[in-house]
C-alpha cells in the first residue's frame, strides 16, 4: 500500500484498532490517506480510492512545476468525503511557490488544515459580496472569495505566508491554499483546475516530487 493513513485535521499521527482509525487529539476519525514521497505509484492508488471527488490540479502545468503531494479522505471500504493535491514551482517575483487544492465535503476539515485554520470550513465570508477571483473547475466558472483565517494556536508559520481562499464546485468546498501569499497574484481570470482522475495515459507524463508541503 502506497497511501498511509494520518489524521485529516492535523498532523499527530493515529492507531488503528477496534474496526477504525484513531487520533491523539481528534479521537475517532475518517483517515487521511497520503503518500511518503509523491510518486506515480501511490498517485495511482489515490485515483483508485477517490473516484467519488474530483481531484483537481493547475492545469496545464507550468514548466518545471512538479506534484509534491496528495492525497484523500475516506474509510478503507468507503467513498471518500475529500482530495488534496500540492504543485510546487517557482515564478519570478515570488521565488518557491506552493498551490494546495482540496475538494471536499463539508465538516472534513482537511482543507481548514492545509489553510492553517482553527474552524473545518470556510465560514460565513464566502458568498458574501462579489468574489476575490474565479478557476474554471468542473467545466465551470467558479467564483472564490478570500478567507480571513483564524489561525490555529498549534499552527508553525505566519498568516502572512499563505493566500486562502474558497467557494462552492459541485456541491462541495474547493480550497485554494498558496505560499508565500503575493502568488495569489498568479490566480488571473478562469484559471483552469482539471479533474486529474480522468486523465488517463496523460497522467504517466505528470511530474512528480519537489518540498513536501508543512501542512
Amino acid at each position: 500500500m502506497a497511501l498511509e493513513a494520518s489524521c485529516p485535521r492535523c498532523p499527530l499521527p493515529v492507531k488503528e484498532g477496534d474496526g477504525g482509525f484513531a487520533c491523539g487529539r481528534h479521537g475517532r476519525i475518517v483517515p487521511l490517506w497520503r503518500p511518503r514521497a509523491a510518486a506515480y505509484d501511490a498517485f495511482a492508488e489515490l485515483i483508485g480510492r477517490s473516484a467519488e471527488v474530483p481531484t483537481y490540479l493547475p492545469w496545464p502545468m507550468s514548466p518545471g512545476w512538479t506534484i509534491a503531494d496528495f492525497g484523500c479522505v475516506g474509510h478503507p471500504d468507503g467513498p471518500a468525503t475529500a482530495t488534496v493535491t500540492t504543485t510546487v514551482g517557482t515564478s519570478d517575483l515570488d521565488g518557491p511557490v506552493e498551490v494546495t487544492v482540496v475538494s471536499e465535503d463539508p465538516g472534513v476539515g482537511l482543507g481548514a488544515r492545509c489553510a492553517g485554520s482553527q474552524h473545518l470550513d470556510p465560514g460565513e465570508q464566502v458568498g458574501v459580496g462579489p468574489p476575490a477571483v474565479r478557476v474554471r473547475a468542473g467545466g465551470r466558472s467558479v467564483p472564490l472569495w478570500s478567507v480571513d483565517i483564524e489561525e490555529d494556536p498549534d499552527a508553525e508559520d505566519d498568516l502572512l505566508t499563505r493566500s486562502v481562499f474558497a467557494g462552492e464546485a459541485e456541491g462541495r468546498w474547493l480550497w485554494l491554499v498558496l505560499r508565500p501569499a503575493s502568488a495569489a497574484l498568479l490566480l488571473h481570470d478562469e484559471w483552469l483546475l482539471a479533474d486529474i482522475t480522468g486523465f488517463g495515459p496523460e497522467a504517466l507524463e505528470m511530474p512528480f516530487g519537489g518540498p513536501r508541503p508543512e501542512w
